[in-house]
This record gives C-alpha cells, sequence and structure tokens, in this order.
C-alpha cells in the first residue's frame, strides 16, 4: 500500500499520518491497539480522568505504543490519573479542553509526546506556547464535544500559520481518504479521526450503535448540550456535544434550563431506558457520518484511507500544468 510520509509520522514514529481520536465511549485499549498495529497511532480515552478505566483499557492495549487522552476540565479535578497514564510510557499524552500549561512540563520529564487539542486560533497558540509537539485542530463538524466557532476547513490552514513548524493534524469532517488528501492539502501533517472508528470491529460500541451510525446521515447531527445535561456531565457550555438528533433530542434541546431543574427525575428515566433504545440514548456522531458504510476492522479502514488519499493526491498533481 502506499506510503505517506509527513512531519507527523517522523515525530511520533508511525507509518501512516493516522491519529485515532481519544473517545472515552469507544476507544479503549483494543481500538486504540488495532490502530497502532496498522500503522497509525491509537489513543485510548481516560473518560473523565478515571484511574480504574485507565488501567483497565491499557491492559486491553496490550504491547501496543499507544497514547491516552484527558479532558483537561476533568484532570484538574483528578490530576493524579495523570501519573497513572504516565506510568505506562505513553506514546503521548493528548490534553483538551482547558489550559494545558499545568501538565506540559509533567508530560516532557516523563519522555511522551504533547498533543493539544485546540478550537480555536487563540488556544492554538496557547497550546503552542504550553509546549505541545503536536497540535489538533478541531472543527465544529467533529462528533461529540468541540468548540462552535470555527469549521475544519478554515481553522486548520489558520493554525497552522500560527503555529509552524508545530505540526497540525486535523480533526472534524474527516472519514475517508478525500478527507485525508484535504487536510494535507491545507498544510495539516495528518488527521485525527472518531466518528469513523466508532463503526469498526474493534470500538468499545455495541452493534446496535455502530449500524446506528452505518444507517446515519450528517443532516441528522446537531451540537446540543442535553445529553451532558441529563447524564450530570460538568463539560463547560463552550463546548457542546455533536449527536444525532433523536427522539431526547427533540423533547429537550432549547430547554435547556427546563431540563437542568428536573435533571434528577430525567435522569431516572433516561438510564431506565435499554443501553439499546437509540430513541432517547447518546449516540456521538459528527458530519463525516455519511461515509460510514460498514464495520470493517480499524485495518482496514487505515489502508482504505491512505490508498484513497493517495489517489487524489496522485490526481490532482495531474490536474497541474506548468
Amino acid at each position: 500500500m502506499a506510503i505517506i510520509e509527513t512531519a507527523l509520522t517522523r515525530l511520533l514514529g508511525i507509518t501512516h499520518p493516522i491519529l485515532l481520536a481519544p473517545m472515552g465511549s469507544a476507544a479503549g485499549g483494543k481500538l486504540a491497539a488495532a490502530v497502532t498495529h496498522a500503522g497509525g497511532l491509537g489513543m485510548l480515552g481516560s473518560g473523565y480522568a478515571d484511574e480504574k478505566a485507565i488501567r483497565r483499557e491499557l491492559v486491553e492495549a496490550g504491547n501496543a505504543k499507544v497514547g491516552i487522552g484527558f479532558i483537561l476540565w476533568a484532570l484538574d479535578k483528578n490530576p493524579g490519573a495523570l501519573d497513572v497514564a504516565l506510568e505506562a510510557k505513553p506514546v503521548a499524552v493528548m490534553l483538551s479542553f482547558g489550559d494545558p500549561s499545568p501538565y506540559t512540563g509533567r508530560i516532557k520529564a516523563a519522555g511522551s509526546r504533547i498533543i493539544c487539542q485546540v478550537q480555536s486560533l487563540e488556544q492554538a497558540k496557547q497550546a503552542a506556547d504550553a509546549g505541545a509537539d503536536v497540535i489538533i485542530a478541531q472543527g465544529r463538524d467533529a462528533g461529540g464535544h468541540s468548540g462552535t466557532m470555527r469549521g475544519t476547513i478554515g481553522l486548520v490552514p489558520a493554525v497552522v500559520d500560527a503555529v509552524g513548524p508545530i505540526p497540525v493534524v486535523a480533526a472534524g469532517g474527516i472519514a475517508d481518504g478525500r478527507g485525508l488528501a484535504a487536510a494535507l492539502s491545507l498544510g495539516a501533517s495528518g488527521v485525527s479521526m472518531g466518528t469513523r472508528f466508532t463503526a469498526t470491529v474493534e470500538s468499545l460500541w455495541d452493534r446496535t450503535m455502530k449500524e446506528k451510525a452505518v444507517a446515519s446521515g450528517g443532516d441528522q447531527t446537531a451540537q446540543t448540550r442535553v445529553f451532558d445535561i441529563v447524564r450530570g456531565a460538568a463539560w463547560p457550555a463552550i463546548y457542546p456535544g455533536r449527536a444525532l438528533r433523536n427522539e431526547f433530542f427533540e423533547q429537550w434541546h432549547g430547554k435547556e434550563e427546563a431540563l437542568h431543574g428536573q435533571q434528577k427525575q430525567v435522569e431516572a428515566s433516561y438510564l431506565a431506558s435499554p443501553a439499546t433504545d437509540l430513541g432517547q440514548r447518546v449516540v456521538w456522531a459528527g458530519e463525516s457520518v455519511d461515509l460510514v458504510r460498514d464495520i470493517p476492522t480499524a485495518r482496514e479502514v487505515i489502508e482504505r484511507i491512505v490508498d484513497e488519499a493517495a489517489r487524489v493526491l496522485h490526481g490532482g498533481a495531474a490536474l497541474v500544468r506548468g
């Protein structure tokens, strides 16, 4: 298969410029290991800086060289979770949704690379100043939590210009080789993908959720806070989550204050619904869910994407005259 070498692959010692987004609900040790073994970098989710979850998923990852992702506002509440992660000597630690500067020194001292995910130009500059080795520019197209201001295609080149020569990775709305080729054309050194990897054999999602992603399209997604409110998740309002619209969304979106007022009662009803009741339960998905059409292995996903990206890049070069 094709090989696309970039500043990201050289820095992280990986074959393909593809990172697994460290989604707490899907990116367990098995999926992270599968992505790494296929030539990308698997990043496992830490949940809300959950030490037990970190240890459990590291066991599942086996001897694969993986990274670990943290939600910064959750890590601020339990900074000891970073020590648990660093004991495992991860290739990289990813920090998102907050100020990374209190943690970058410890990560560097432990010998891991620092990956900071940002949603604005100001955050990108802050991450660069804090010592980030890699910066992920995440657009609002992304599934799960992200910012609300910038789309991926406009944010990525702006971040590239602002923080170079730090390698920049594109995230949000990318699920195939065309997306990887586009990201590289914008100046990025690779991509971070979540939605495409949720519907893979190794994902922690159950079969019902994977099949729901396959059957859905980007027009069915929306950014919302209702799934965080009902679960009592302390996500700051500036980071809504993109999910598939369902009956629960239609009932409560736009009525967040009322949902706050009834949170305990509604949560009890929400949790009483079967996990397979996707009319109630959340399915995080980005706008790229249109491109999720099957449930392959992580290796198959990576091989397809790299080969397609190579064809697109070669095809684009053939358009140039003079």
